[in-house]
This record gives C-alpha cells, sequence and structure tokens, in this order.
C-alpha cells in the first residue's frame, strides 16, 4: 500500500442539550490539540436539530482563529438545505480567515427532510433541486465569474466595482469535496473535479464486501477526473485504538464495537448498503487491519471518524494513540513537529 501523506480526524462536535457552549468549546480545544499532535486536517461533521455543529462554517470561522497549520473541513454540508449563493459566500469568508486551509465538503442528503424541509423552503420543496445541480450552483459562484454584462458595475461606499461573489478567494474551487457513497455520486465528482470523501457507507451494486465496492468506487472515480484537477481521495474509517486506555475505557470501546457489529454482515435494502467494521483494539492490530484493508491501500489519505458521544479526553487518547503508534507504521511522517500538549489527558 502506498504510504500514508496526509492524516486528519473528523468529529461531530457532541454537546449536552443544556450546555451547547461547553460542548462546542472543547471541540474547538480539540482542533487546535490535533494541530499540536501534527495532524493535517481535522473535519466537523454539520448536523440538523441533533446534538452537534448546525453550521460548519460558523464553526470553522471561529476554529480559523485558534489554528494556524492544520486544514480545516466540513465533512459534510447537506446541499438541500443550503441556498447556493449564501453558502459560497461564507465558504469564502472562512477559506479567507484561514489563509487557504479550508475544505468544503457536500453530500447531496437531506436529513430529517419530513421535519426541516418545509421550514427551511418556501413552497412545494419536492419540486426543487436541491441534489448536484445544487452543488453545481454553488461551484460556479465559488468561480467568481462576473454577473451583468461587461459593462455592468456597482457602487458601495467608497468603491466601484463589477460585481462578483465577495470575498473571491479562487483557490477554494481545487479544495471542495463531496462525500461519495455510490457509483453515481462518485461519478459525478469525479466528471466536475470535486475531490473525494469516501468513509465507513458505501452504497450500489458490485461487491458484497464493503472495502472491495470501495475500492472499485475509487477506481472509477480516478478513471473519470478530468485532466488537472487535483483528484485527492480521502478515505475514511473509525478507528480507536485503546493504548493508552485504562481498563474501564477499554471495556467501554468494546462495548461500543459490539453494539455497531451486526450491521457490518450483510448488505442492506435496496441500495445494497455496506458498512465498515470498526477497528477498536491494539495498535498494532488496528495497523494489520489497515494493511489488509484494500479500500485503504487505494489511498494517501487517511481520516479517523471520531464516534459520537465520547467525552473530550477518549478523544485526546484517541488522536494521541493513532498518531504516535499507528499512523507511523503506515508511512505517516508529520508535516511539522509536534508541539508538546501534555499528553492525551491535558
Amino acid at each position: 500500500m502506498p504510504a500514508i501523506h496526509s492524516l486528519s480526524f473528523l468529529t461531530p462536535g457532541n454537546y449536552p442539550d443544556d450546555d451547547p457552549y461547553s460542548g462546542l468549546e472543547a471541540t474547538l480545544r480539540l482542533f487546535e490539540y490535533g494541530e499540536a499532535e501534527g495532524y493535517d486536517g481535522a473535519w466537523i461533521r454539520q448536523r440538523h436539530l441533533e446534538h452537534g455543529v448546525s453550521s460548519a462554517t460558523v464553526f470553522l470561522a471561529a476554529a480559523t482563529q485558534r489554528t494556524r497549520r492544520i486544514e480545516l473541513g466540513t465533512g459534510v454540508i447537506p446541499i438541500g438545505y443550503e441556498n447556493p449563493f449564501r453558502l459560497a459566500e461564507d465558504l469564502t469568508t472562512v477559506d479567507v480567515l484561514s489563509r487557504g486551509r479550508f475544505q468544503a465538503g457536500f453530500s447531496t442528503g437531506m436529513p430529517h427532510a419530513e421535519l426541516l424541509a418545509d421550514l427551511v423552503h418556501d413552497g412545494d420543496w419536492r419540486g426543487y433541486d436541491l441534489s448536484y445541480g445544487r452543488i453545481g450552483r454553488v461551484l460556479d459562484h465559488l468561480r467568481g465569474e462576473y454577473l451583468g454584462e461587461p459593462g455592468t458595475v456597482i457602487h458601495s461606499p467608497g468603491a466601484v466595482q463589477r460585481p462578483r461573489l465577495q470575498p473571491h478567494s479562487p483557490g477554494l474551487l481545487d479544495r471542495s469535496w463531496l462525500g461519495g457513497t455510490s457509483p453515481r455520486s462518485v461519478r459525478w465528482a469525479a466528471e466536475h473535479g470535486l475531490n473525494l470523501l469516501t468513509g465507513n457507507i458505501v452504497q450500489g451494486e458490485g461487491p458484497d464486501g464493503h472495502a472491495d465496492q470501495q475500492s472499485e468506487q475509487i477506481a472509477l472515480y480516478r478513471s473519470l477526473l478530468p485532466a488537472g484537477r487535483p483528484g485527492r481521495v480521502a478515505i475514511g474509517r473509525v478507528i480507536v485504538p485503546f493504548d493508552g486506555a485504562d481498563a474501564a475505557t477499554r471495556r467501554r470501546y468494546r462495548e461500543y464495537q459490539a453494539s455497531r457489529h451486526e450491521r457490518t454482515l450483510t448488505v442492506h435494502g435496496d441500495r445494497r448498503v455496506r458498512f465498515a467494521p470498526d477497528l477498536v483494539g491494539p495498535s498494532d492490530e488496528i495497523v494489520d487491519a489497515l494493511r489488509a484493508d484494500v479500500a485503504v491501500a487505494e489511498v494517501g489519505e487517511l481520516r479517523l471518524e471520531l464516534p459520537y458521544e465520547f467525552s473530550e479526553h477518549d478523544y485526546r487518547q484517541i488522536l494521541h494513540d493513532a498518531r504516535a503508534l499507528i499512523a507511523p507504521a503506515l508511512g505517516w511522517r508529520p508535516a511539522a513537529e509536534p508541539v508538546p500538549a501534555g499528553g492525551p489527558a491535558s
């Protein structure tokens, strides 16, 4: 397998119902901790109606001011709830604040549509294009083309200028990603020049095994990617090493793994959904499992998908063990020397 050259993590940013600040602040500290440990990227999920980050761009705007080097990503923004132009403004603003570290990830899903869609959209949203076409509109805005006729200008205090999306951040288009789970989504990502996020869930016709199906999708993506596009592929796995955990925590991690294992044993539903097994245990066993994973063998970017509802201390221990004991065995080396942060309990 190729050496892992980029190591990142994805976290839900969960918090208690009666104290959202504590969880959001803990997640910002986790981003700082990940940067200090030498991670290359930190990604946040966007979750609506749940105890998690509901606006990834707002959260990451704060993270730009708490970090200096690490890539900051949205994994992922469900496009069906977004206005393409307004979202593009938010994305470019975060990118400017991050000085070009921002990674914009999208998906086509609409979680909780039966509850939320009528609150977001006026009229019958079921007739709107809330899928790939909407992502395409965001990408068009990110290109920063001028609006109106060639002579069109707008007047604002102190300026006369040609109108286009502001701020303009031309490099962001190359740092835009699609969360792909099916051959259709992977094909669309490639044909439109997006980078590909692929993780613990895949679906579609093909091999029954998760990793085999995922490997086929990665090959499809690369075969269709236009010349000159970056074509980054980042693969996600739930990785929970417990080398640095105490006995009670190890039992809790094993119980978490056991509660999710049955879903990995079969293909689910008409969409043929497959789940990857969670990798929980000593770091040497996890390294062996990753080396044997045919999909991981296809990529150089690995993303730890942190479990929901774990504590800040748990997350730090997992990140520390993965960075110190797993990633180096896969060939990864930090781009910058880690900054001492007092170990996983700090």
